[in-house]
């Protein structure tokens, strides 16, 4: 995951800041450690241009090193380098996965969003943004779905993902558009890159009732989750909190079914969609 020592400026925006920032610590004479004192961060990517500087560390770093407001206006230069449609606060995800080894992932009422096929991502940002003009929308649902990689590619990451049962019960799509996005779980998942688990809604009171969960590991930097809203999200790289986390999702994997027995309900209810029926519940 590293970039090295001699860090490549002219990869991105977040590259070239990330060099300067190094280039300007190490020239006052600073190690990491001492650098971040006081600022509330701990070790991190930033230097390594694989995250965005938050705002309060560049006004830190701009204070400590004397730079004049440098790396406050960074910030905003790489607020208008990203392209894409993705929130802004997703951002330092979308930079971090790209170095990841292996994700897991837990949604309580929706389909992870690399697994969405178009008209289960129209729905969703519909449904937090229904007054979107159709221009940005279809950006929208394209740049979500060039996100695909993460689960379909033949060497994509691997992945564990554990989707509660009320993901096949209550359908957003018709029954035939529902049919066709299980069809396309099952499929992903038959490739054995992507495992995935059912938590049945009669299990009760369970970890991560409160929302979705995203665990990225790496080859070498600690690994980091990722939590969100509908309106927010937040990236949790403490070690001892992401710990906390990770007990918890190994908990719910332990309640959850088995995978083969979830990738059978999964397909189970893509057929009973295709047949215009409605998926029983799990007794």
């Amino acid at each position: 995951m590293a970039l090295g020592k001699d860090i490549d400026g002219s990869i991105s925006v977040p590259a070239f800041y990330g060099k300067e920032l190094r280039w300007k610590r190490e020239a006052a004479g600073l190690s990491l450690e001492a650098f971040l004192q006081g600022s509330f961060y701990g070790k991190s990517d930033i230097e390594r241009g694989e995250r965005r500087m938050p705002l309060d560390l560049a006004r830190h770093a701009d204070r400590v090193l004397g730079t004049d407001g440098f790396f406050e206006r960074r910030c905003e230069d790489v607020r208008k380098a990203r392209k894409s449609s993705h929130a802004e606060y997703f951002a330092d995800v979308l930079e971090l996965e790209k170095h990841a080894l292996e994700f897991e992932e837990w949604d309580p009422m929706l389909i992870p969003g690399p697994l969405q096929l178009e008209p289960y991502i129209r729905a969703v940002v519909l449904s937090a943004y229904p007054a979107e003009p159709e221009e940005r929308l279809a950006v929208k649902v394209a740049d979500r779905r060039s996100r695909a990689w993460l689960y379909e590619d033949e060497d994509s990451p691997e992945s564990w993902i554990i989707l509660h049962e009320a993901v096949l019960l209550q359908p957003i799509l018709p029954p035939n558009e529902m049919a066709e996005q299980l069809a396309h779980i099952a499929q992903v998942l038959r490739r054995r890159r992507a495992f995935a688990q059912l938590v049945p809604r009669k299990l009760g009171a369970h970890p991560f009732m409160m929302g979705m969960a995203r665990f990225m590991t790496f080859a070498d930097a600690p690994p980091v989750m990722y939590t969100e809203g509908m309106y927010s999200g937040q990236l949790i790289d403490d070690p001892v909190l992401v710990k906390q986390y990770s007990k918890a999702y190994g908990r719910l994997r332990a309640a959850a079914l088995d995978p083969e027995a979830s990738l059978n309900l999964i397909e189970q209810a893509a057929e009973d969609y295709r047949n215009g029926k409605q998926p029983h519940a799990l007794e």
